[in-house]
């Protein structure tokens, strides 16, 4: 799947268009370009702080964020790569904390590049090790990695020693390189298992038990799964967390959506089954209220896009895209927080996602669809947000853009009287970052 990746920086986007010459264009899952990659550089990913390796269906991201912010919160200093980046590239790689540079980014790129002839390599694996190459020559306390697409062929999953693995929510996307059913899904996240980490995970379907048990058999270590080894639920506006270390109580996350919840506590529940990176419960407390995840369930400041809204307008962004997601944001949007209203649904997604699945939850909340393009992707047709809003009786309008679909419900607010609409803007991560570059608000 391609990234379309562009920058501001010349040197950067120098780096990036010989990226695109130089890589085939199309994820093919397999280590062994990666490898060589990593070979030529010196084998940098053997050099790496204590590494917190995270995969899932949903909410490996947050969960990665959470990670972040409890050992932040304690002092520490964090290498963290994430997948895709919203608007600018640099957010993927974060070095010692901080969002790497331009002239880093273009010197570890072209460090790479200047190696990578012949192999072949995709543009995530170049990414990848230039994250890792960067991370292994700067100093840092741990190192929180994503997975990109699935776990056992993904080119992070070259990492031999991590402190821990941790397994968000699974669910059904990426069929064409995962498998059709949840037991297979659920077997190539599991792919990360190692020896001597604990693999740890949310509260699976009792069918998906075996398929766990293997895969941490076949790499000879512990599974630890909520329900058994942890768990975690809410009790009167705090989150109680327990394991056999004891209990933690803590407040909500500030991250919006009762999911949040569990990829808090599987922070919680990787950090405490590892002893790479001591925290103190302190720290533990404060991370649910230091996460910061663009992109879910955002609430969007005023700013260039959104200026034509009625002032007291509330719009919420969100990239996911598949039906775990759809489930997760439908059950946010309850008739208290709505207020008697129903959403503006501005909305656009890649041509192989499954569009009635994730928006089956959103029957009977939306009051109109404003169907967008996703720039630079395939996408599906506004006819087929037309179907389904004819189904729900509702309308729905196509918009070259989102400038215009705003710029449509501003008028039909101004008609209507009604002065707080509220907006639901999401479907892709890739037209997330195009809102939030329209809107002036970039992720840092």
């Amino acid at each position: 799947m391609a990234d379309h990746a562009v920058s501001d920086d010349a040197q950067v986007q120098a780096q990036l268009d010989r990226l695109w010459s130089l890589s085939p264009g199309a994820d093919i899952l397999g280590l062994e370009r990666i490898t060589r990659l990593l070979e030529r550089l010196g084998d940098p990913h053997r050099a790496l702080p204590p590494i917190f390796h995270v995969a899932g269906t949903n909410g490996k991201g947050s969960t990665c964020a959470f990670l972040r912010a409890a050992m932040e919160a304690d002092g520490k200093t964090v290498h963290v790569f994430t997948s895709p980046h919203l608007v600018r590239f640099n957010e993927r790689i974060r070095v010692s904390g901080q969002l790497i540079s331009d002239a880093l980014l273009a010197r570890y790129l072209e460090r790479v590049l200047d190696i990578a002839e012949g192999v072949n390599a995709s543009f995530f694996e170049v990414t990848t090790a230039a994250a890792f190459l960067a991370f292994a020559e700067h100093p840092a306390d741990a190192c929180i990695i994503e997975v990109g697409l699935g776990g056992r062929l993904d080119a992070t999953n070259v990492i031999v020693d991590p402190a821990v693995c941790g397994i968000a929510q699974l669910g059904i996307d990426h069929q064409a390189f995962l498998g059709d059913t949840l037991a297979q899904i659920a077997a190539e996240k599991a792919g990360i298992a190692k020896a001597g980490a604990a693999l740890v995970t949310q509260r699976y379907a009792e069918s998906l038990f075996p398929v766990m048990m293997d895969a941490a058999a076949r790499a000879s270590t512990l599974w630890v799964g909520q329900g058994d080894g942890w768990d975690a639920a809410v009790y009167r506006d705090r989150m109680h967390y327990r394991d056999e270390q004891g209990r933690l109580e803590t407040p909500l996350p500030r991250l919006a959506g009762a999911h949040q919840v569990q990829n808090a506590a599987l922070a919680f529940a990787m950090l405490r089954h590892q002893d790479a990176v001591p925290l103190s419960e302190s720290a533990l407390k404060a991370a649910p209220l230091w996460a910061h995840w663009p992109a879910r369930l955002q609430r969007l400041d005023r700013g260039p896009l959104l200026d034509a809204l009625p002032q007291d307008a509330t719009a919420w962004l969100d990239g996911g895209h598949n039906a775990g997601a759809g489930e997760a944001i439908g059950a946010f949007f309850t008739t208290d927080r709505l207020e008697g209203h129903k959403l503006h649904l501005v909305i656009g997604m890649l041509a192989n996602k499954e569009v009635d699945a994730f928006l089956a939850p959103f029957a009977g909340k939306i009051a109109h669809i404003h169907a967008l393009p996703v720039p630079g992707h395939d996408h599906h047709p506004a006819d087929r947000f037309t179907a389904i809003a004819a189904k729900w009786g509702i309308g729905c309008t196509a918009h070259d853009d989102a400038r215009q679909a705003i710029a449509a419900i501003a008028t039909e607010c101004a008609a209507s009287g009604d002065d707080a609409p509220k907006l639901l803007i999401g479907g892709s991560l890739y037209l997330a970052g195009e809102i939030l570059r329209l809107n002036e608000q970039l992720p840092d």
